[in-house]
């Protein structure tokens, strides 16, 4: 079998209430491109792609800590030092910036204890995006 991969679709992130976590994320610059209550899902949007992380509340998710065995969602940003500098600004908490052998990550978790990374490739620029002409660098 051969599955010809073509990008992403969606990641999907179990919450605990939608409310809070559409304003965790924001908080976190994260734009809001959908919601629909009744669905108990909001779409983020991620770069220009349609694709993004879809937030779906589940019933009787508690908060909780990350573990270990916690899968992460790593994004790229242009330097990962000063995205941990915009979040602390914003009031969240991130981990201190990791040196990673492309350049620096830093992570941060939600109430639910999904963990999102932004890492940049400051360290081995060729492997980078190019940034569009709406991005700001």
């Amino acid at each position: 079998m051969s599955l010809q991969l073509l990008g992403f679709d969606n990641v999907l992130l179990p919450v605990g209430d939608l409310d809070e976590a559409v304003d965790f994320y924001e908080r976190v610059g994260f734009p809001l491109s959908f919601r629909l209550d009744e669905a108990g899902i909001a779409l983020l949007k991620v770069g220009d792609e349609t694709p993004g992380v879809l937030l779906r509340q589940e019933d009787g998710l508690l908060p909780r800590a990350p573990g270990t065995w916690t899968p992460r969602i790593w994004l790229e940003v242009p330097d990962a030092r000063a995205a941990s500098g915009d979040l602390a600004a914003a009031g969240l908490r991130p981990d201190p910036p990791l040196s990673v052998s492309t350049g620096w990550t830093v992570e941060l978790a939600d109430p639910w204890g999904n963990v999102i990374g932004f890492t940049d490739y400051l360290k081995r620029p060729s492997l980078a995006r190019k940034q569009s002409a709406e991005t700001p660098a």
